[in-house]
């Protein structure tokens, strides 16, 4: 029996920031680092009564725990925190 895997297409992030470039890591999950360089921490959309938000995480000693950065009310205010 053969399973065919439907890959699901990647969510651009709706923001550029320069010196950063951040891809999708998983549902509205985005990875975010230094242009060729090191992960700095991931970005989550989720809603809040109604409102979409954006939660902003940075990575933390050696990458295994990360500390909030803050909630912001836009894609471009949550990446630029990170600069």
């Amino acid at each position: 029996m053969s399973v065919t895997m439907l890959a699901r297409p990647r969510e651009s992030f709706p923001a550029r920031v320069p010196g950063l470039t951040i891809t999708q890591a998983a549902p509205s999950l985005w990875r975010v680092s230094r242009t060729g360089g090191p992960v700095l921490g991931h970005i989550e959309r989720h809603e809040v009564g109604g409102l979409e938000r954006w939660a902003a995480r940075r990575l933390v000693a050696g990458g295994i725990r990360s500390m909030p950065l803050g909630e912001f009310w836009s894609a471009p205010d949550a990446a630029e925190c990170f600069r």
